[in-house]
């Protein structure tokens, strides 16, 4: 269990288009074997401490003839941001994929201040 030490969480969401391979012939498209993509996703606001990240699947376009491989995955969580990595492999063609996030971590309380 991830326990914060705070009275306030903030959240943070969004949604990205991975890639698009199929409309210039890009290797998760064409390609075979092992295959990485990588985003990087910056915060609205930087949290306290690196927060919880969840990721999903809004939407992914496969080639119906082969089997459907895929692997997505939230890394290098930070205060400020994290990558999205998409990964496939073997024979599996995927057109374009877009994931959906969601960031909840401790942000600063507007009542927690400090004097100097």
């Amino acid at each position: 269990m991830r326990r914060f030490n705070t009275g306030s969480f903030g959240v943070d969401q969004g949604s990205r288009v991975l890639f698009s391979d199929f409309a210039d012939g890009g290797v998760m498209w064409t390609g075979q074997g092992p295959r990485e993509s990588r985003f990087i996703v910056t915060f609205k606001e930087p949290f306290l401490d690196p927060p919880v990240v969840s990721l999903g699947v809004s939407m992914w376009d496969m080639d119906h003839k082969h089997n459907s491989r895929a692997d997505l995955t939230a890394e290098n969580v930070t205060e400020t941001g994290f990558h999205i990595v998409f990964r496939t492999w073997g024979d599996t063609r995927v057109a374009r994929v877009r994931a959906d996030w969601m960031a909840i971590g401790p942000v600063q309380d507007e009542d927690n201040w400090q004097l100097y």
